[in-house]
């Protein structure tokens, strides 16, 4: 059978059924429990059902990297027997033909792929890669499925080195199928804070949540989603992620949760599987080697012995050794793997003379016992005997990284005066062969971690020697230059694609942060790591943590690192962060303006772009279009003296977007488009470098410029493309821009359809990521539509809701569209007098403000309100239109300019003069060239035709 149709064929015998993919065994749809080598035996018979498979065959085929001998293929056959009932009630599925080999005989059934019920999973899991051979955990994990699929909260405790990791693992790709490839696993093992445990869960599944506490955002993200969630090592972090775990089973009834834990989280809805140790023979030196290996927990020690290169057959007078040896490890995995890897160097019998003489298992069952997994701390310390010196000092300086680190970043801790860097090399090649450096890929590149348990006894060893700050402070700067080679290979911005691969490294810096600002820490790696880090943080979304940092790094600045480029890095990070963070405060402008500042004392052109485009943003948000204008001339002009081709694009882009907002259509357009013009890649286009796009913020300006200008069609095309664009950018608050920007267009064109789906997915996206002042704005936007499908009821308050919450998140970026549609909803109602209060307090705040794009539009409101009003003055109302008219024309906004000379031919002092009214109202609609079947083009049109009928009459 070739190796696609094997990962993909599903066989039926008897009652049973193979699915090979999943490398499951089920009988009559229940999983059956079958050690891996017994299943693997199977799927070998299975395929050539019918045929006697040698027994050397099966030995290769199963143990292709090991050399076993016939007894291992006897107790992994008799396994599988007794696992498919073999031979009761007249069953017959395995035969053994003397002297040739075995034979499966039942006949059997083959389909290709998955059988309904079980689909190929449909998107990528997140599943560190499970170990090739796993023992004796087969029907735990079976249990685990099947409890996991009823109960749906799952913790599996017990002490440090049980394998819980592993198992969990195991279940989570046993699951796959079950969820559809929704499986996430979660490695709270770096966590240094409990209060990080949200962050680092919504960093994970890649969630980029603005917000001081992302559980909203998380909660929101998983509240209609099916999957599992693997939380892994709690201990350390119990309380929060406790916390979290019953949040999640309370508010996402889809969500599965599986923890491990050396004790529970003792929270609703948990069930608490305790692991137990693998299985071992009794004490009994009679027993032979068969018997022996019939117990998972011999098995592991036979097969890690094996690993380690050795040719080792089990046999019957070494078997009570080995039994002994498992037993007084108590089957604890972690130890056996550890007891294993040494008969190599001292052989079967010294190795347990020598675990009778030095082993001492500590366990004392408190939350408070340190240091931690200390229930491992003999079996370590008899491993660490048999450790070289120079083995023994990289372990104890490897205990300063948390999670995964390279062979570079172990040779910059760990050498130093009496370690060269080649021996570091060499020392770490021993540890990996003595199991006690781990080895993982990323992409392709080598990654080394210390087991936790491994790690906090190295750790305490390191403190014994009094070494921990010369290690930490080498961890320290290795992370520091790490983060400063990055930020010069892009000293513009970090763009969060590429940043993704810089995850791995986030428990290490917290790590070194965390020693830098302590104690016995060194305040100014501190700081330059604060400043180094910031980006990363920001791109990551981890405002809280770049808060924090940035916020004490300041405060901690001294005379030689006030007015430098550090400085400059950690004021614009910190207002960045607390802009999206907490809003925007006068904390988060001065942070800003104190980074601009610094910039510019430093000559520091692309910093004084990038800071100059974050205060456009931030007064435009707060509704001071004045300022933001000049930011905007500010980075032309800077842009110009640098001859920076993307640094004058973005410039054209926010001095686009403000040329737009104040009502300079054309002047707007010719930015717009230049903001537009492609970059060529040696120009190192980046359209990330103010924390948007750019480039898509100035395309949906440029959408709703071409609407003003009167060109419908192509500005509702644009705004199309524009949010298909933003949906690949992988940017939630670019996505948000756009999608916002948008809803406008929809509304000005009359198609309301669309601009509800734009504001549902706006909505879903603030929800999700927890963007507080725009679930404001999605609320008000809401409101919004409700008034102009004449909802009146329902809209107003959604609208008054909406600008009372922006008000107090300083959001007035849209108030004046708020007001506008609170007035077309008010004067709907008949409350004239408020329309009239609630127009001329807008219109006096566009003055004020800058943003006079809707001025005309504004002038028209407050003609129609008075038109409307039974005391309406018709010179008065026609006054309205008609210095709506010509600032419409002044700003060459076509389409305002159609929709005053509408409401102007309506007033019945025109109708008496119809000819006059149509020619004025004719001369604007012959303007335009396409839009013939938007709103406003057909309202105008009826109106002319109304205007003709009188005229028609009088000839006839």
């Amino acid at each position: 059978m070739g190796d696609e149709l094997q990962r993909r064929w599903v066989a039926s015998f008897g009652p049973f059924r193979l699915i090979a993919a999943e490398r499951l065994l089920m009988k009559e749809d229940r999983p059956v429990s079958v050690g891996a080598r017994a299943l693997d035996i199977l799927i070998v018979l299975i395929e050539r059902a019918g045929d006697v498979v040698g027994r050397r065959e099966l030995i290769d085929r199963v143990w292709p990297d090991v050399i076993v001998e016939e007894v291992n293929l006897r107790v992994h056959v008799a396994n599988l027997r007794n696992a498919l009932g073999d031979g009761r009630d007249g069953a017959r599925y395995v035969t053994n033909v003397a002297g040739r080999g075995y034979c499966f005989v039942a006949p059997v059934r083959h389909s290709a792929g998955s059988e309904p019920g079980l689909p190929i999973p449909a998107t990528p899991h997140k599943l560190p890669v499970p170990l090739s051979r796993m023992v004796g955990r087969e029907k735990t994990v079976v249990d685990l499925c099947s409890l996991l699929t009823t109960r749906r909260f799952v913790s599996i405790a017990g002490p440090g080195g049980m394998g819980k990791t592993t198992v969990a693992v195991s279940v989570g790709h046993r699951l796959l199928t079950y969820f559809d490839g929704a499986v996430c696993f979660f490695d709270l093992g770096p966590l240094n804070d409990p209060l990080f445990v949200p962050s680092a869960v919504a960093s994970t599944l890649d969630l980029l949540i603005h917000s001081n506490d992302p559980t909203p955002g998380l909660i929101a993200f998983l509240r209609d989603r099916r999957m599992l969630l693997i939380l892994d090592s709690c201990e350390h972090v119990i309380g929060s992620a406790a916390a979290l775990a019953e949040r999640i089973f309370g508010d996402a009834p889809h969500v599965h949760i599986l923890a491990t834990t050396r004790e529970s989280l003792r929270i609703e809805g948990e069930y608490v599987h305790q692991l137990s140790p693998l299985d071992n023979s009794p004490g009994d030196a009679s027993l032979t080697a068969e018997q022996v290996l019939a117990f998972p927990a011999a098995q592991l020690f036979v097969e890690r012995v094996m690993a380690g290169g050795r040719r080792f057959e089990l046999r019957d007078a070494d078997a009570p050794i080995v039994a002994e040896i498992c037993r007084k490890l108590d089957g604890i995995p972690l130890a056996i793997e550890l007891a294993a890897g040494c008969v190599n160097a001292l052989g079967l019998w010294e190795t347990a003379e020598f675990l009778e003489s030095r082993f001492r298992l500590l366990w004392r069952g408190r939350r408070t016992a340190q240091p931690r997994h200390q229930t491992l701390r003999a079996t370590l310390d008899w491993s660490y005997d048999l450790l070289s010196e120079s083995e023994r000092v990289v372990l104890r300086r490897l205990s300063v990284f948390v999670g995964l680190f390279t062979l570079d970043a172990a040779q910059s801790v760990a050498m130093g005066d009496d370690l060269s860097a080649a021996q570091v090399v060499e020392a770490v090649v021993g540890l990996v062969t003595k199991s006690l450096v781990s080895v993982d890929t990323v992409d392709v590149t080598l990654r080394y971690r210390l087991l936790d348990t491994t790690r906090a006894y190295a750790l305490a060893k390191l403190i014994d020697a009094d070494a921990v700050d010369d290690a930490a402070r080498r961890h320290a700067i290795h992370f520091l230059e790490f983060l400063e080679r990055a930020a010069n290979s892009r000293p513009v911005t970090f763009e969060a694609k590429a940043l993704a691969s810089h995850r791995e490294h986030l428990g290490n810096v917290r790590a070194a942060l965390e020693w830098s600002f302590f104690e016995r820490g060194d305040i100014q790696i501190g700081t330059a790591l604060a400043a180094a880090s910031a980006r990363m943080f920001l791109e990551l979304s981890l405002l809280t943590e770049c808060h924090r940092w940035t916020e004490r790094a300041i405060a901690a600045l001294d005379d030689d690192t006030r007015g430098t480029s550090r400085e400059m890095e950690l004021h614009s990070s910190l207002g960045l962060s607390l802009m999206f963070g907490k809003g925007n405060s006068e904390e988060a402008r001065i942070a800003l303006t104190k980074g601009l500042a610094l910039a510019e004392q430093l000559n520091d052109r692309a910093n004084q772009l990038r800071l100059l485009g974050r205060l456009h943003i931030f007064h435009e948000r707060i509704g001071d279009f004045h300022a933001a204008l000049a930011f905007a001339q500010r980075s032309e002009a800077i842009a110009a003296e640098a001859a920076d081709p993307v640094g004058i694009a973005e410039a054209h882009s926010i001095l686009g977007i403000s040329r737009h907002l104040e009502g300079s259509t054309l002047r707007a357009h010719a930015h717009l488009k230049a903001a537009l013009a492609p970059v060529l890649p040696s120009q190192g286009a980046n359209t990330f470098r103010f924390g948007f796009d750019y480039r898509n913020r100035a395309r949906i300006a440029f959408a709703r410029n071409l609407w003003l200008q009167g060109f419908p069609e192509q500005a509702v095309s644009v705004a199309g493309e524009t949010l298909k664009e933003a949906e690949t950018l992988s940017h939630p608050i670019s996505l948000c821009i756009a999608l916002i920007r948008a809803v406008p267009v929809y509304i000005w064109a009359g198609d309301l359809a669309a601009a509800d789906v734009a504001i549902n997915k706006f909505i879903a996206q603030a929800d999700q990521y927890s963007l507080a002042p725009y679930q404001a704005v999605g609320r008000g936007v809401k409101g919004e539509l409700s008034i102009k499908r004449g909802e009146t009821e329902t809209g107003i308050p959604l609208v008054h809701c909406a600008l009372e919450a922006l008000h107090g998140l300083r959001y007035e970026l849209l108030t004046t569209a708020f007001k506008s549609a609170l007035v077309e909803g008010l004067t709907m109602r008949g409350r004239f007098e408020d329309a009239l209060t609630a127009i001329t307090e807008t219109v006096a705040l566009v003055e004020r403000n800058g943003d006079l794009f809707m001025m005309p539009e504004l002038l028209r409101l407050k003609g129609n309100v008075l038109a409307s009003s039974p005391f309406a003055d018709v010179d008065v109302c026609r006054n309205y239109f008609r210095r709506s008219l010509e600032l419409a024309r002044e700003q060459g906004a076509l389409a305002w300019e159609l929709r005053a000379a509408t409401s102007l031919a309506l007033l019945p002092v025109e109708r008496e003069r119809p000819g006059e009214a149509h020619g004025a109202l004719s001369s604007v609609y012959d303007r335009f060239t396409e839009g013939f079947e938007s709103r406003d083009l057909k309202r105008a049109k009826s109106v002319l035709e109304e205007l003709e009928r009188p005229r028609l009459v009088g000839d006839s």
